[in-house]
C-alpha cells in the first residue's frame, strides 16, 4: 500500500523513496537570517535551529550606549566649592557662573566675608597669627551657614576659597563639615605665569607677593591626583571657564 504525503514527517514529504509524490513547499526562512526579520523572543533565548548546509548566522554581540552629551547643570540644586591659588580668578568665575545660571544661585565669597570685619580686621599681609587663623575660621563658618540656608531655600551656592591639599581637616574637609556632604569641589589651577600676571592686577590687601603666590601655588598642584576636577584655564576667558566648570559639575553629577 502506497504510503501518503505527510505520514511519519510532520508535513515533511517522503520524496526519496517515492518520485511520484508532489512537490514540497520551500523552506521558510529562519528568523535571524540576514534578509529576514528579527525574532520576537528575546535575545538570550536560544536561536532557531539551523538547517543542513547553512552556515550559521554568528550573534549579534550588542551594543554600549554612549553617554549623553554634557550640557550643563541646568536648574540642578547645587552647592560648589572652587578652589584655586590667587590670581586663578575663582572669584570673577564664581560670580559669573552664578549669575548666568538659569536658576537661582547665590556667589559667597570668602574674602568678601572675611572684610565684614572692620575694626580689628586681621590682614594676613602684614603677618599670618592666631588672629588671622580665628578670621578665616570664623569667615568659613558664616559662609557654610550662609551656603546651607540658600540650599534649605532652594537656592544653589558657589563658594570660592584657597583650599590647600595638604591641610584636608580645616580645607575640603572644613567645607563639607560646614555645608554639608553633598558640596562638589572644581580646583581652578592656571599654569603660574598666568597667576603671577592675574595677581600684579589686582590692589588692596588682595594682592600678593609673587614669593607668596608662587609658595600656594606649588602647594595647589598637590590637587593633581585627588580625582578632583581640575580646570587649567590659562588659556580661558571668564565666560570660557564659566563653561568648562559647568560641564565639570554636570560631569560630576552623574
Amino acid at each position: 500500500m502506497q504510503q501518503g504525503v505527510g505520514s511519519g514527517g510532520a508535513g515533511w514529504g517522503q520524496s526519496g523513496r517515492h518520485p511520484a509524490a508532489p512537490p514540497q513547499p520551500p523552506i521558510p526562512p529562519a528568523q535571524g537570517w540576514p534578509g529576514s526579520p528579527p525574532p520576537p523572543q528575546a535575545s538570550h533565548q536560544a536561536p532557531a535551529a539551523q538547517p543542513a548546509g547553512i552556515p550559521p548566522v554568528p550573534e549579534a554581540t550588542g551594543h554600549i550606549p554612549l553617554p549623553p552629551a554634557v550640557a550643563g547643570t541646568g536648574a540642578a540644586t547645587l552647592a560648589v566649592l572652587l578652589i584655586g591659588p590667587a590670581g586663578a580668578g575663582k572669584t570673577t568665575v564664581a560670580r559669573h557662573w552664578a549669575s548666568t545660571r538659569p536658576v537661582a544661585t547665590a556667589h559667597i565669597s570668602l574674602d568678601d566675608v572675611r572684610e565684614w570685619v572692620c575694626s580689628g580686621f586681621a590682614d594676613p599681609q602684614a603677618g599670618w597669627n592666631e588672629h588671622s587663623e580665628a578670621q578665616y575660621r570664623l569667615a568659613r563658618r558664616t559662609c557654610g551657614f550662609a551656603a546651607r540656608n540658600y540650599l534649605a531655600n532652594g537656592i544653589s551656592c558657589i563658594l570660592d576659597d584657597a583650599v590647600f591639599p595638604d591641610r584636608p581637616v580645616v580645607g575640603l574637609g572644613g567645607w563639607k563639615r560646614h555645608v554639608g556632604p553633598a558640596l562638589l569641589p572644581v580646583v581652578l589651577l592656571p599654569g603660574l605665569e598666568i597667576v603671577l600676571e592675574r595677581n600684579a592686577a589686582r590692589s588692596g590687601n588682595r594682592r600678593l607677593s609673587d614669593e607668596e603666590v608662587a609658595r600656594i601655588h606649588g602647594r595647589m598642584a598637590g590637587w593633581y591626583g585627588s580625582g578632583l576636577p581640575i580646570i587649567d584655564n590659562s588659556h580661558l576667558d571668564v565666560e570660557g571657564t564659566a563653561r568648562a566648570l559647568d560641564e565639570a559639575l554636570a560631569r560630576a553629577l552623574t
